[in-house]
């Protein structure tokens, strides 16, 4: 498909057609609230869902549409999101500290689909596991050291996938074999954010678009938030704005790298083909540096294939083009069809490759998700909220951890164009050398 073919797809996100626009109120801003929230994604109305049903007045904006941000643009793919090794964590915290943020991930997975559940949201939600496919021979052999490590350590629920046996899960044999991890999921994202919007304003929170902060002052009662539409005072503010997270928050917006990630979507394919592509429904994603990730539709009718195709945010043709090269040189059946639909969002990722949670001059937060954030943006969003109530059980293995930067760092990730552009060479080479040699 040549790039003019491009011109003519929808530049929005595919999860957000037949839905009806996010209710916002157009009511004025209150001038006091006990809790005002930044950021109305899952990490900010999670908060709002624990703070307004604990009787506390709760305001939540945002400089866009409620939702504008990833939590209707990703991939809608759930995992337990801790990047970091038990064994990297034990080295650097110790053994009991390790156990417990890994614990995290696991508790972030059952818990929102018990959430889900409990809200009665109909997004879609399915325990279909994850194909995480090997790139090389050498990335499945470590793949599968990998999870003999887990099965034995932490009990993880998963098992490998030899070449030979790959077209049980996936109609491609661009890889070279891959794990399972039975119990990752998978969600429509814009309709799971739609049900915690309503839940958020059932529960007595208000829920204010195009009300973008411009600062934040801290006072003897609490706060006061100059916003694009006036000001607002609160005893509590948390920020909740991970990949979108500006100099509003100076020191938050130096612990977070904002990535770029890119999303099509295939016009309707027959039914029998997204059958032989994708044939247990599972979620997918890539064991490469500069990762792809795919999944059929909730409705199997489509392919949504996404991945990190430049450092920042690009426009049409170029990220559409790119995908579709990649989609198709998994899949090459697709080469018959074309795209209805590319869009992109920012993800937020930390020096650390773990997620934070705190409070920063009286200021609460939680982001830094580094791309797996479904699950782990709801959780501790929930988490914060309780927080904010001064519950016990907000706590989490999370406190207290150091958040790092880097030196001259201020939020805007110079050295991600040279360094995606190097992985991404070193991707495609590695690969290359393995083909030539299957």
């Amino acid at each position: 498909m040549n790039s003019p073919a491009f011109q003519d797809i929808l530049q929005h996100s595919y999860w957000l057609d037949e839905l009806v626009p996010a209710a916002s109120s157009a009511a004025p801003l209150p001038d006091r609230v006990d809790v005002l929230i930044i950021g109305s994604g899952y990490t900010g109305l999670n908060a709002a869902i624990e703070t307004a049903r604990g009787g506390r007045s709760t305001l939540v904006i945002d400089a866009g549409d409620p939702g504008y941000g990833c939590s209707t643009r990703n991939g809608g793919q759930i995992s337990p999101s801790i990047k970091p090794s038990l064994a990297a964590l034990t080295r650097k915290y110790g053994e009991d500290r390790a156990r417990a943020i890994r614990g995290e991930g696991t508790t972030s997975l059952y818990w929102i689909e018990e959430r889900v559940k409990a809200e009665g949201i109909e997004c879609d939600f399915r325990r279909n596991g994850r194909y995480h496919a090997a790139h090389t021979p050498q990335h499945y052999e470590a793949l599968a050291r990998e999870l003999e490590t887990l099965r034995k350590t932490e009990g993880v629920a998963c098992h490998m996938v030899p070449r030979s046996e790959q077209r049980s899960e996936m109609g491609s044999d661009v890889y070279f074999g891959g794990a399972v991890y039975e119990e990752h999921a998978s969600v429509h994202p814009a309709k799971f954010h739609r049900g915690l919007l309503r839940v958020a304003q059932e529960a007595g929170a208000e829920v204010q678009g195009q009300t973008a902060a411009t600062a934040i002052e801290r006072n003897s009662s609490g706060f006061k938030v100059r916003t694009a539409r006036g000001v607002v005072s609160a005893r509590d503010v948390i920020v909740a704005t991970n990949g979108y997270t500006t100099g509003l928050t100076p020191w938050m917006q130096r612990r977070v790298i904002p990535i770029a990630s890119n999303i099509i979507a295939t016009e309707d394919l027959p039914e029998e083909l997204v059958d032989k592509l994708m044939p247990r429904d599972r979620v997918y994603s890539d064991s490469c540096k500069v990762v792809y990730y795919f999944r059929a539709s909730p409705d199997r009718r489509r392919i949504v294939f996404g991945g990190r195709v430049a450092a920042r945010e690009i426009a049409l043709p170029d990220g559409a083009a790119r995908l579709y090269e990649k989609m198709c040189q998994t899949f090459p059946d697709l080469r018959a069809y074309g795209l209805t639909h590319t869009w992109s969002g920012t993800v937020a990722y930390t020096f650390d490759e773990l997620a934070h949670t705190g409070v920063h001059d009286g200021v609460h937060y939680a982001m830094g998700y580094c791309g797996s954030g479904v699950a782990m943006a709801s959780y501790l969003g929930m988490r914060t909220g309780q927080k904010v109530l001064g519950l016990a059980e907000g706590q989490t293995a999370f406190d207290r951890l150091t958040h790092p930067t880097r030196p001259l760092y201020t939020g805007k990730p110079w050295f991600l164009p040279a360094a995606i552009a190097w992985y991404r060479w070193k991707d495609m080479k590695q690969h290359e050398r393995a083909l030539a040699s299957a």
